[in-house]
């Protein structure tokens, strides 16, 4: 079973409110469109959480609202499970949008170029794997209820951000 393990070794800035209920897509909308609204270049979204539990349905609606805000036509936002990484360019902004589920030694993650484009705005599912680098980064973690029938997100960061300012 998968485990949230914090091995940034780094500070959190913890939401107020423990839980976000995100059970349905508007909850899960309305949240993402707030957190799209906040973005700035150079963020790195961190995305914990087990198999199905919306990180990639996150994704989607956060990069597909930035298209529509900017007037771009929506893409297909799809997991980069087997390529590990997918980019989105829209106007000026860069995002990439990573997935490290299937990367076991951190040497492989040199390869990847992480975190060199500083304008960029990264995405990672699945960054277990990253207990090496020193960034600022904005920590999502997705769960379910003990049963299941719901889906609760936390928010949390190393540094302070604006977004963590909206959810406490």
């Amino acid at each position: 079973m998968y485990q949230n393990k914090d091995h940034t070794n780094q500070k959190h800035i913890v939401t107020k409110s423990n839980k976000i209920d995100i059970s349905d897509q508007k909850s899960l909308f309305e949240i993402t469109t707030k957190i799209s609204d906040l973005l700035n270049k150079g963020d790195n979204l961190l995305l914990f959480g087990e198999l199905g539990v919306g990180k990639t349905t996150f994704t989607r609606i956060l990069i597909n609202n930035l298209q529509s805000k900017n007037k771009i036509d929506t893409t297909e936002v799809l997991s980069p499970t087997f390529n590990i990484l997918n980019e989105y360019l829209i106007n000026y902004l860069k995002i990439k949008h990573y997935d490290l589920y299937r990367i076991k030694q951190k040497e492989e993650l040199d390869n990847l170029d992480l975190f060199e484009e500083k304008d960029a705005i990264n995405i990672i599912e699945w960054p277990e794997i990253l207990s090496s680098h020193n960034i600022n980064y904005l920590k999502f973690e997705f769960s379910y209820s003990d049963n299941f029938q719901k889906r609760y997100l936390v928010i949390s960061s190393n540094y302070n951000n604006k977004i963590i300012d909206e959810f406490k």
